[in-house]
């Protein structure tokens, strides 16, 4: 129900019910938990991506699964709904978003760090119109990541809101074309403290360093100005100003 990939640093789970719009079961539940668990537990991967077949991210719960009487089997003891929605982790997640995500699939991508969603997906949170509630966490998150005024008319009316809009409001972080999965790529591991860089991207710190103008700044207002001395010249006056401001607001104190 759920696909694994590793690209480089970057595990990427899938959810793979298409034929169900991608609902949430508890094989789903099960298998998205144990993405986010070797998420965890490999020092190699640092990122994790949810993402989902079909044209549909998550139409949220199985509600088959619920009538039948296994509504407990969507929710794991340490994730709670889908495996996701209220689990502790150190790693980011961030949901890869090509369709519809409402009810209880909104409330995964709300759990999520980061949102990319292409332009043709949307969020809701359809319960309303099933007499149900949110209570995966979608109530209080989602007034988070938009206003709250659009929130609560998403939250009373049930009308998804469209990527772009989204986007817009900082609740989608990028915007992609409708079916292009990017591939994933590992971020470039950070630099040594121990091998300093150049401007020009070489190793040995100030040695190599390319000059202009014999090590002038350049330009029609100031030619021939040196840069380094310039600067240091506004900050020792503007630490001195900053001390002597400090003075003035304290003298009345110890008076």
């Amino acid at each position: 129900m759920v696909d694994y990939e590793v690209h480089g640093n970057v595990l990427v789970m899938t959810i793979n019910r298409p034929e169900a719009k991608n609902a949430v079961n508890g094989e789903v539940a099960a298998g998205i938990e144990g993405g986010i668990d070797r998420l965890e537990d490999d020092e190699s991967l640092w990122i994790g991506v949810l993402a989902a077949k079909g044209d549909v991210f998550s139409a949220g719960a199985d509600l088959k699964e619920i009538n039948s009487g296994n509504a407990a089997a969507l929710m794991t003891q340490r994730g709670g709904f889908g495996g996701i929605v209220y689990r502790e982790r150190r790693k980011p997640i961030i949901a890869a978003v090509d369709g519809l995500a409402t009810a209880g699939g909104c409330e995964m991508v709300l759990a999520c760090d980061l949102v990319v969603a292409s332009t043709r997906a949307s969020f809701g949170l359809a319960e309303v119109k099933r007499n149900l509630v949110a209570g995966a966490g979608g109530l209080f998150r989602l007034p988070r990541a938009l206003p709250p005024n659009v929130a609560m008319e998403a939250i009373l009316t049930a009308t998804p809101i469209p990527a772009e809009r989204a986007h817009q409001f900082g609740m989608v972080n990028r915007l992609t074309e409708p079916g292009r999965r990017s591939t994933a790529r590992s971020p470039s591991p950070p630099r040594s403290p121990r091998t300093p860089r150049s401007r020009s991207g070489r190793p040995g710190g100030g040695q190599g360093r390319r000059r202009h103008g014999r090590g002038r700044a350049q330009g029609p207002d100031r030619p021939g100005l040196r840069r380094g001395p310039r600067l240091r010249g506004h900050q020792g006056r503007a630490d001195r100003l900053h001390r002597e401001a400090q003075a003035q607001l304290a003298g009345p104190l110890i008076r």
